[in-house]
């Protein structure tokens, strides 16, 4: 590597990169024992430094800062003067990772989650990082595992599971886990371990272990350590989660592979032996079991065991057994097995947007349409168009029309009320025909997106089809 070369463009940086990774993709895929032991060279390479920092500055936590004070915007005209000082930090190895800035962030239940804020240059670390283990790592995950994992989306988790439940396969009982404080509890010691099993470089592993130990400091400025866990939050976060929570996925994809072909899977279940399999976004997971509730209960204590090798627990007030025709919640769906209409007794499953769901929409749109939150109609109809759109396009795959109808009255009248509060003394003749002309709401150039119009189109189920974006099949 010619380590004196000029700083290359984005779109230099991008190809070699790219090239760099198909290559680690197809070494770590034609050989599942290889341990990779000179990356680091890598991490360092000015290349990777400018794709990691484009990505840092990019993404929706680029105003946000850590513990210095110093967002990624900030840094505007000085950017290449921080890189060729982080990267000569790095190749002196004089880089430390310094403590995560805590804060709180709402759950839908009420409840907070925890965040980590890193400092700049710990994430532009943590991004190229990212670019170089991500497609030596993706060769060994499975299949089951589609949360953070690039060419693969929620969707594809309901798909599998939509395409299971079908009566005709016999998947009637659902084991939902949910892990306690999954990014918390984390064991460092067995994630390391994990990591070793391919990557030797001793810088890389240094360079993971400080960021795992770099502390937090709280919002009262009280400094605390890291003994376990992983910050939620930081960029390389949900890759070591991914590593950590693969033991789930291979335990359950051995057992799989154990039954051998379909004939003899077949013959597996007539004895009255149970099939199962495991359908994982990060740490959100359900088992499909083929067989009896007995069988479904005994998982219990099998998954907790495994995950106890990796310092986590289940949740025992959110693990439950619920059997498909009383259907569930999973990744913002409620999927249930009912009668098919208009097909006399027959059964299909159904997947809704769910009631939580739903519920945390209409409380944006209430919030938003508050008559001391906006200046303009217009405004007002820009913010609530991000917030309709991105939700209309994640449940547009499912049985969501009724639903779309629904936030579309409710936010029509929403509209309604915050324009009569803003103009009081209209009538509502004038009211309407100034902002509501035809019953459509617009101002200027700006007109409201109607979640009643939305196309309903079935997601395609790609199974073990997907391909990681460094692979051959991927890229011809």
């Amino acid at each position: 590597m010619n380590i004196g070369a000029q700083w290359p463009s984005l779109n230099e940086a991008e190809a070699r990169v790219l090239g760099l990774q198909r290559k680690l993709h197809q070494w770590a895929l034609a050989d599942g024992q290889r341990r990779f032991d000179d990356l680091f060279n890598l991490v360092c390479d000015p290349a990777f430094l400018v794709v990691a920092w484009q990505r840092v500055r990019g993404n929706k936590g680029a105003r946000t800062a850590g513990v210095d004070g110093i967002a990624p915007r900030s840094i505007g005209e000085d950017a290449d003067a921080f890189l060729m000082g982080l990267r000569a930090q790095l190749k002196a190895q004089q880089f430390r990772a310094l403590p995560v800035r805590q804060t709180w962030i709402p759950k839908a239940n009420g409840k907070f989650r925890r965040l980590g804020i890193p400092v700049t240059a710990d994430r532009v670390v943590q991004a190229s990082l990212k670019l170089v283990m991500e497609p030596i790592f993706e060769a060994d995950f499975k299949p089951c595992s589609y949360g953070f994992r690039p060419n693969r989306r929620a969707q594809d988790a309901i798909a599998e599971i939509h395409f299971l439940s079908k009566p005709s396969l016999k998947y009637d009982w659902v084991f939902e886990g949910d892990i306690q404080a999954c990014f918390d509890e984390i064991d460092h010691t067995a994630l390391m371990d994990r990591v070793r099993h391919r990557i030797t470089d001793r810088r890389i592993l240094a360079l993971i272990k400080a960021f795992l130990k770099a502390g937090l400091l709280t919002e009262a400025g009280q400094p605390r350590k890291t003994i376990t866990g992983t910050p939620q939050g930081g960029i390389l976060s949900p890759l070591l989660a991914n590593i950590a929570l693969s033991v789930l996925d291979e335990h359950f994809t051995a057992k799989w592979d154990a039954l051998g072909p379909y004939w003899m899977r077949s013959k597996h279940r007539r004895a009255g032996h149970p099939v199962m399999r495991l359908i994982r976004y990060a740490d959100d997971f359900v088992v499909m079991v083929s067989g009896q509730r007995s069988d479904t209960d005994a998982l219990r204590h099998e998954v907790g065991g495994v995950l106890s090798s990796m310092g986590l627990r289940l949740s025992e007030e959110k693990t439950r057994i619920v059997h498909m025709d009383e259907g569930f919640d999973f990744l913002g769906w409620h999927i249930q097995r009912r009668r098919w209409r208009g097909r006399c007794e027959k059964r299909a499953t159904y997947t809704y947007p769910s009631k939580q769901s739903l519920l945390s929409v209409m409380e944006k749109v209430r919030s938003l349409t508050r008559r001391n939150k906006h200046h303009s109609l217009a405004e007002l109809i820009q913010t609530l168009n991000r917030v309709l759109r991105g939700w209309c396009n994640y449940f547009r795959h499912g049985v969501s029309s009724r639903t779309f109808g629904y936030l579309d009255h409710f936010t029509f009248w929403r509209i309604v009320g915050w324009l009569r509060k803003r103009h009081v003394g209209l009538n509502w003749g004038t009211l309407h025909r100034r902002y509501l002309p035809g019953w459509e709401v617009r101002e200027s150039s700006s007109d409201l997106f109607r979640p009643a119009r939305v196309e309903i189109v079935r997601y395609r189920y790609r199974g073990s089809r997907i391909s990681a974006p460094w692979a051959t099949e991927a890229l011809a």
